[in-house]
């Protein structure tokens, strides 16, 4: 699609479910370069950049200090999002670097910034847990700070800290899209769209919102993949229902629980009436994984990639 291309649609109902885009807080460097967990095209960057620092590290005319700044990542941001990847980056350090590339596998480091807590939306009990299994790995550390700076080839903390590095990972929280931020609707103060319990923008009639891009009036939810689902099935029925002539009903949430991975074949499963963690928990993630892909195409593919990558490991081809 071209901007330029301008022109009018009709509609009876328009639904607003853009989502958002990464918050960078105005930390200088972000956007150059950072790497976001957002988007399909943000893995194939972060994948092409790995790949491409390791084998970089294996060449002999780098030296041993610069090919330890390649092969040491850094993740910002304590959430799910971002102890899933370090979690997930740390597993291919120890299980597929090392394959691949003998010794070296000792330069490898991860590190995950964080300002308050990990996982502050999980139980306490399982934050401790998961706390404490990441600082006891090796080349894994988890320091409570702040970016102030991002640069080509470190960053710089809130204490004056300098960590060198070869990909930094940027997961710290939402932000409007500009087609949000340029709607004249009524926002909250985070730049969302107000809706009523309805999902009916405020003050415009027909025109619903949903999703990360919106928050519903006197009921604030989080912003995941679980709650768009949810009001996107709730607006299908409510709009059925209209056309229909019955009656419709407002929106109500209730949280299903939230799971995570930490690394080493260990999660975490925060339900209402269960707390779960370690491998057990790991095998209810997978599970619970497998089950909610969209397609049973993808329902056969996905446990067979993981059978594949835990009898041969990871595929590092590039493409």
């Amino acid at each position: 699609m071209q901007p330029s291309n301008v022109y009018e649609v009709d509609y009876d109902a328009l639904l607003i479910g853009v989502g958002a885009v990464n918050n960078t807080f105005g930390v200088p460097g972000v956007e150059q370069h950072a790497c976001f967990l957002k988007e399909i095209d943000d893995a194939r960057k972060i994948r092409m950049k790995l790949l491409s620092n390791f084998e970089l590290a294996s060449q002999p005319y780098i030296d041993a200090e610069e090919a330890r700044r390649l092969m040491h990542t850094v993740v910002v941001g304590g959430g799910p999002t971002g102890v899933e990847f370090g979690a997930e980056l740390y597993d291919f350090v120890e299980q597929d670097v090392a394959r691949l590339y003998g010794n070296q596998n000792q330069m490898a480091r991860v590190t995950l910034v964080e300002s308050k807590q990990i996982l502050s939306s999980f139980d306490a009990r399982l934050q401790a847990f998961a706390e404490r299994k990441l600082r006891a790995r090796d080349r894994f550390e988890l320091v409570q700070s702040s970016v102030v700076d991002v640069g080509p080839t470190s960053v710089t903390l809130k204490d004056g800290r300098r960590l060198p590095c070869g990909l930094v990972v940027w997961s710290t929280g939402l932000a409007p899209r500009p087609f949000v931020r340029d709607l004249a609707v009524k926002k909250n103060g985070r730049g969302q769209i107000m809706t009523d319990h309805r999902l009916e923008v405020k003050d415009h009639e027909n025109v619903y919102a949903l999703g990360d891009c919106a928050e519903i009036e006197d009921d604030p939810l989080p912003c995941t993949a679980q709650v768009a689902e949810r009001q996107g099935r709730y607006l299908a029925d409510q709009l059925n229902r209209q056309a229909e002539g019955r009656k419709t009903v407002g929106f109500r949430f209730k949280s299903a629980g939230m799971l995570a991975y930490i690394g080493g074949y260990q999660a975490l499963t925060d339900l209402p009436d269960v707390k779960l963690k370690g491998f057990p928990s790991w095998l209810l993630w997978r599970s619970a994984y497998a089950t909610r892909l969209g397609s049973w195409r993808l329902r056969l593919q996905v446990p067979i990639d993981w059978m594949k990558t835990f009898f041969w490991g990871r595929d590092t081809s590039r493409f």
